[in-house]
């Protein structure tokens, strides 16, 4: 066996104690330890450095000078030792470090802003990369740690991924400001036959999210143009006749208003979404509680 492998840091502690009392018997009491445990504890010692380390004069131990020399390395080590465990003593406002967020355009709106504003007040040194969404690689690029969290929906996460809902939204129909419907009670099949835009943020397709419950009642939608960004929905509508599902919480918008419908779209699931791997990290459960404070107010 090694030299460090004979080396441990209860030998460390008792060297250093040593040295600061100089006495077995109180250097004992002050570790909770028997004289005869510091006693073998300063054979081994002893041993290792083939150096008697401290010779006794009445009840003083009096050290060597390689004793003195140890000691003052070993106050070092030791110091290092006890910084390891202040890594586990989690201070928001001291905490250094670099957190990665995919998030949807819509996330990106709704939650970010207010987020972000809390993270800067409350963890001013916490550096935050927000990333485009990929929905279909969102799952490995948590896995291999790339992505700490996605702001997302409920689809877009594969199953062994851990989630937490932020809060429920809805989609609003909504028109151009200007638009001549504002002024009209229309039905769900009205609604139907309208020219529709839909946000498709992760495939370029003419399919909506509401295309299903539209089927359910008998009714095809009259989609004409699909956008990937709910961030350019507004200025569309606002100059064409086209209509679309429009989520709530990026409303009111100068640009468009809610038509008068006589019934509202199912309600789906905003999701904070992260890896197991990250679930006792300090600052990962920080984050995931503050993103539930900010979408709770």
């Amino acid at each position: 066996m090694s030299g460090i492998q004979r080396l441990d840091i209860k030998q460390l502690r008792v060297l250093e104690a040593l040295l600061i009392e100089r006495n077995l018997s109180r250097v004992a009491a002050q570790m909770g330890l028997t004289q005869q445990a510091i006693s073998e504890q300063l054979r081994k010692l002893r041993a290792l450095f083939n150096d008697e380390l401290f010779v006794r004069q009445g009840n003083t131990m009096v050290p060597t000078p390689l004793a003195i020399e140890l000691g003052r390395r070993v106050s070092s080590i030791l110091s290092d030792m006890e910084s390891l465990l202040t890594l586990h003593e989690f201070t928001p406002s001291l905490y250094e470090g670099v957190i990665t967020i995919s998030a949807t355009d819509y996330a990106i709106d709704a939650l970010l802003p207010q987020f972000l504003k809390a993270v800067r007040k409350e963890a001013p040194l916490l550096k935050i990369i927000i990333t485009d969404f990929e929905s279909d690689n969102v799952g490995p690029l948590l896995t291999s740690g790339e992505l700490d969290f996605a702001l997302t929906f409920p689809p877009f996460v594969p199953d062994y991924i851990k989630r937490f809902v932020l809060f429920d939204e809805q989609h609003i129909c909504v028109a151009s400001v200007e638009s001549p419907m504002q002024d009209q009670s229309l039905s769900i099949a009205d609604i139907a036959a309208l020219p529709q835009l839909v946000i498709s943020p992760s495939k370029a397709n003419l399919k909506g999210s509401h295309d299903e419950w539209f089927a359910k009642q008998g009714l095809k939608r009259n989609i004409v143009m699909s956008i990937p960004s709910f961030k350019a929905a507004p200025d569309i509508l606002y100059t064409t006749d086209m209509i679309a599902f429009y989520p709530s919480r990026l409303l009111p918008n100068p640009k468009v208003k809610p038509l008068n419908i006589d019934i509202n779209t199912p309600k789906f699931e905003v999701i904070a979404a992260w890896h197991t791997r990250t679930e006792q990290s300090q600052i990962h459960q920080w984050v995931l509680a503050k993103l539930r404070e900010v979408c709770s107010e």
